[in-house]
């Protein structure tokens, strides 16, 4: 095996990924693992994160299954400290899970308006503020920083009739990431990754299941792996100088 570059190796480091059971986030969890890093796997459905972390496990990780629903901030607490518990600290958080429901925007209720703002923003602020405390006090006795990845999306920066609270959520983690990267710099890094079009599950509801054409230098959808390497740098000490940056993996949309 060719010896790991060390700018992405994360012997030592410990990720703690939401919504990591399953596409995107799954992709990263994996980076990470192959790459050295313990992980944390959170979702609402145990078993699912189980199966994840007893693959990581697999190539010599330890790992750890969380079920939370992090739009929920009681759990987003007991999600910290059980994380903390198990591994004494987290060196990259990854607000990966969220939700983006199609329908008539006059159609949307309170309820779902909450669900959707719940899980998309209100719970990565919580995660973000709860770890990057954490992750600035252990710099400031000396130890290591940490950095946050919030995973946005293409339809914050555009327009999106019919998913708004979507874009609209998304729009806010934004605006959460760079004032964020300004209250815990210099130890902690917060950045937002943002995807395009990506073949995971979702795609399934759409007419060309993201075959394409679509309107997009590429021509069509993403595979999930290809989240792989925008992650990794935003993780990694390759990108020491970039915070409260939006980095986009969208296959050149805007």
């Amino acid at each position: 095996m060719p010896e790991m570059d060390p700018l992405f190796d994360f012997t030592g480091k410990v990720a703690l990924v939401t919504g990591g059971s399953r596409g995107l986030g799954y992709q990263m969890v994996r980076a990470f693992a192959e790459r050295g890093a313990d992980v944390i796997v959170a979702s609402r459905k145990l078993d699912v994160c189980e199966a994840v972390c007893e693959e990581m496990r697999g190539v010599g990780r330890k790992a750890m299954a969380i079920s939370a629903h992090v739009g929920r901030w009681d759990e987003c607490e007991r999600l910290v400290e059980e994380a903390y518990a198990a591994f004494g600290a987290v060196d990259i958080l990854v607000n990966n899970a969220g939700m983006s429901p199609r329908m008539p925007s006059h159609e949307v209720s309170e309820k779902l308006f909450d669900s959707v703002l719940n899980l998309n923003f209100k719970g990565p602020f919580r995660l973000s503020t709860l770890v990057g405390k954490r992750m600035f006090d252990r710099a400031e006795a000396g130890g290591p920083g940490g950095c946050i990845i919030n995973v946005t999306s293409s339809g914050s920066m555009m327009p999106l009739p019919q998913v708004v609270t979507y874009g609209s959520s998304k729009a806010a983690l934004n605006a959460m990431s760079r004032s964020l990267a300004w209250e815990y710099a210099p130890h902690v890094r917060v950045n937002t990754l943002s995807p395009g079009a990506f073949r995971t599950d979702i795609v399934e509801a759409w007419p060309d299941k993201g075959q394409g054409p679509i309107p997009i230098p590429r021509g069509h959808a993403a595979n999930p792996e290809e989240i792989v390497t925008a992650a990794l740098f935003l993780a990694s000490p390759a990108s020491v100088n970039v915070t409260g940056s939006i980095v986009r993996c969208d296959g050149g949309q805007h």
